[in-house]
């Protein structure tokens, strides 16, 4: 491919810095970028998205996706370079030589990755960042759009809503995520009882594979596809995905509405329990439990906050309400009427009237360091139980839990309709969140610790056998693969919380489509093992003896 003199120029002053900076590193050498240069075309050079380390720009560019700031120090292992593809060709580039050259490859999309997975490895890595792909095509027509991986999930409700106000897409209430790493997950938000997640509404995609091949639905094939939305990262890179679009009326209405301890929180928390599941499917009521001050003997209380969106006026509302969850007491002065899209910075807590321009910014509204878990209902948590969970919450002040429920549309699809199987039987999803902002490693154990108490204070009340857990909140707390001779069954450690039953099927798909297992992370789809690919062995019988084939080890 020919190049052009300004690129060769470029392109010769970062193969001088790349080469002075791993001078010292034994597995990579100065020609990796000359592998770049010779993979990617002439009228789109690859030296202009490329940042060494030594780049002025390579800090702020590193640091403008990364959401948790416990991977945002000095000690946290950095990519030795930093690729931001604006062409196709620069990911195939990107591929085909991290596998030549023996890197790991980071992708991110958004960076709201909460254990830094996307941008984070202890090996020589390159980091991938999508963020300039991030083009929204929408035809309201068919009800269709076709979305790049870099775009976040608030360009995206606001380019639907330019085109119409009553179209949407059921995907997340945070708009500075990215559909990247949404999409690959699963992708919830307060429309799943209706239209479900956000993979249940993908119908067609474009994905680089392992070969740099550029696929669509038709030429991957439905395994790959299937795999694809909600299966994690380990199969490709997806460039973008056509959505189906849904219809919301064009007025909704949403409520806050929060009530201590004294004011008969644990006994309303008890109805949400038995009733949130199986309500309306046009109505989500997310509860909240948290510790504020407050309480009547000015010592600190439970709080339980619930904040809803339903899908038509605040009278039907009221309705709904008043005959299915009357024990909320909710008023028609806590209904607010808004577009749906106006709803989306309200489930991002900006003031009523903000202008919905806001879902353009990027930046989130604060950085702070977090740890998230998660957790799935199956059984109702008795009053007793809910007055225990309230005292350890007291007890530990910092962490609060996120109850978001089921039901409705998510109860209809089978658990194998995606690799997301918590679907029917489930009441609800439980986040735990904990945020702090001091600095050092000793806070972060600290505030970690009491996620990890809250956490196991809650293993009676919650799903067994597994034990589930959602993927985009991802936790190392589950399981780490060190992609060793025992990746597979590191790898059913965490994968079987995440994916139950269909683990198996992933790890079928992901050893036909990446047998060497160059797409891999801490917690990524392990291969089979290599003496067992091409005999018919059951997998339950593999996982006792797993040793899996991996390029990296050979």
């Amino acid at each position: 491919m020919g190049t052009s003199s300004s690129s060769v120029i470029s392109l010769i002053s970062i193969i001088l810095r790349f080469s002075l900076s791993w001078a010292t590193s034994d597995s990579i050498h100065g020609d990796f970028l000359q592998c770049l240069s010779g993979q990617t075309q002439s009228s789109h050079p690859i030296s202009e998205v490329l940042y060494t380390p030594d780049n002025i720009s390579y800090s702020s560019v590193l640091e403008a996706y990364i959401r948790n700031l416990r991977f945002n120090t000095s000690t946290t292992p950095k990519p030795r370079l930093i690729i931001t593809p604006t062409h196709e060709s620069h990911i195939q580039a990107a591929i085909i030589c991290c596998k030549k050259h023996r890197l790991q490859l980071k992708v991110r999309s958004g960076g709201h990755d909460y254990e830094g997975v996307s941008y984070v490895s202890h090996l020589p890595f390159i980091l991938l960042d999508m963020f300039n792909l991030r083009s929204i095509t929408v035809d309201i027509e068919n009800e269709r759009a076709w979305v790049q991986a870099g775009a976040t999930l608030g360009e995206v409700y606001y380019r639907v809503a330019e085109k119409s106000k009553t179209h949407a897409f059921p995907g997340g209430v945070c708009p500075t995520v990215g559909v990247g790493g949404h999409f690959t997950g699963g992708g919830y938000g307060n429309m799943m009882r209706k239209y479900g997640l956000s993979i249940d509404n993908i119908v067609d995609a474009e994905l680089v594979d392992v070969n740099g091949r550029i696929l669509n639905r038709k030429s991957m094939g439905e395994d790959l596809f299937w795999a694809i939305r909600g299966g994690g990262p380990s199969f490709g890179v997806v460039i973008s995905y056509k959505i189906k679009l849904v219809k919301v009326p064009a007025t909704v209405t949403v409520f806050r509405v929060s009530r201590t301890l004294e004011e008969n929180a644990t006994d309303i928390i008890y109805q949400w329990l038995h009733v949130a599941d199986k309500l309306d499917e046009d109505l989500f009521i997310r509860l909240i439990m948290d510790v504020v001050d407050g309480g009547w003997s000015g010592e600190q209380t439970g709080r339980a906050t619930f904040i809803a969106l339903f899908l038509g006026t605040s009278e039907r509302l009221l309705s709904v309400m008043n005959r299915s969850f009357p024990e909320l007491g909710l008023q028609s002065s806590d209904c607010i009427e808004m577009s749906w899209l106006e709803s989306v910075l309200f489930w991002t807590n900006f003031e009523i009237g903000t202008p919905v321009e806001a879902v353009l910014d990027r930046k989130p509204q604060v950085l702070v360091h977090l740890k998230r878990k998660s957790d799935y209902l199956k059984e109702i948590i008795p009053k007793a139980g809910l007055e225990g969970i309230w005292r350890k919450m007291i007890e530990l002040k910092r962490p609060l839990m996120a109850f978001n429920p089921y039901g409705g549309k998510m109860a209809e699809i089978s658990p194998s309709a995606t690799p997301f199987p918590h679907r029917g039987g489930h009441l609800c999803k439980i986040q735990y969140a904990t945020n702090w902002e001091e600095e050092g490693s000793e806070a972060a154990e600290r505030y970690l610790n009491f996620t990890r108490q809250l956490y196991d204070y809650m293993t009676p009340f919650v799903s067994k056998s597994p034990r589930a857990s959602y993927l985009p909140y991802r936790d190392l707390d589950l399981g780490i693969n060190l992609h060793g001779k025992n990746c597979l069954s590191e790898g059913r450690t965490y994968g079987i919380k995440y994916f139950n039953s269909n683990f198996n099927k992933l790890v079928q798909i992901k050893t036909q489509v990446d047998p060497g297992n160059f797409f891999r992370s801490e917690q990524s789809i392990p291969t089979l093992p290599y003496q067992m690919v091409s005999k018919c062995v059951p997998l339950s019988n593999i996982f006792l003896n797993s040793h899996c084939f991996n390029e990296w080890y050979v």
